[in-house]
């Protein structure tokens, strides 16, 4: 066997071998959210928020990040809209994947799942490209290998993929001044799943409970090593 041809088997042999671990991962994941009552919708929280109009998403990539001035008074904005709807936070890490552990704690009531996530959104805007490239103010490709890194900020796009991949209606409550609730629902299906965030606007995402419900942060199994 030439060197090329050693070369070329492992590589195959490597992409397979990749191929058939995300198999098993979305396979593995799926039976999660298939015994996890979170694979349900849950309208507790949103009858919390029924009287307010909501505001429809319109994906975009992150603004700048606001002064410490403005950070500060959009934290206590948030804050109390969080005190006065009867809602709770519970922390995600500040390491650039907030977004996408945010998303894998209500998905899957385990932040760690985030590289999982994070993956499932990749796929979903690379195979759909067209629904997502023209709100993309840079080369479509160069976004996507920027937001495939670990630690790259999730923003509106990455959303709006995430509601489309998992057919889910994300409820993010905002530190916005004058938008305190968005809704950002699947394109071309109804939702099956809600998922609640509060977003302190360019700067962090946390996962959202009702007060007095936000789970302890003990570590839950996992079922692979990412």
């Amino acid at each position: 066997m030439t060197e090329s041809h050693r070369n070329t088997s492992a590589s195959s042999s490597s992409s397979l071998g990749s191929s058939f671990q995300d198999t098993e991962d979305d396979q593995t994941i799926a039976s999660i959210l298939a015994d996890e009552e979170s694979s349900k919708v849950d309208d507790k929280l949103g009858k919390r928020l029924a009287h307010l109009d909501s505001i429809p998403l319109t994906p975009r990539v992150n603004g700048e990040i606001p002064d410490v001035n403005d950070a500060t008074l959009d934290h206590e904005r948030l804050s109390g809209r969080l005190v006065t709807y009867g809602l709770a936070e519970l922390q995600m890490e500040g390491d650039g994947n907030c977004q996408f552990r945010a998303l894998a704690d209500q998905l899957f009531r385990n932040p760690d799942y985030h590289k999982h996530v994070r993956r499932q959104v990749i796929k979903q805007l690379k195979h759909f490209r067209k629904l997502y490239e023209g709100y993309v103010p840079m080369k479509y490709k160069s976004y996507l290998r920027k937001m495939k890194k670990s630690g790259e900020w999730g923003d509106h796009v990455t959303l709006q993929a995430a509601a489309d991949r998992f057919s889910a209606k994300i409820c993010l409550v905002t530190s916005f001044r004058d938008t305190c609730y968005i809704e950002i629902l699947p394109k071309d299906t109804s939702p099956t799943r809600e998922l609640w965030l509060s977003f302190w606007c360019e700067v962090h995402y946390n996962s959202l409970y009702g007060s007095g419900d936000v789970p302890t942060r003990a570590r839950r199994k996992k079922y692979w090593l990412f």
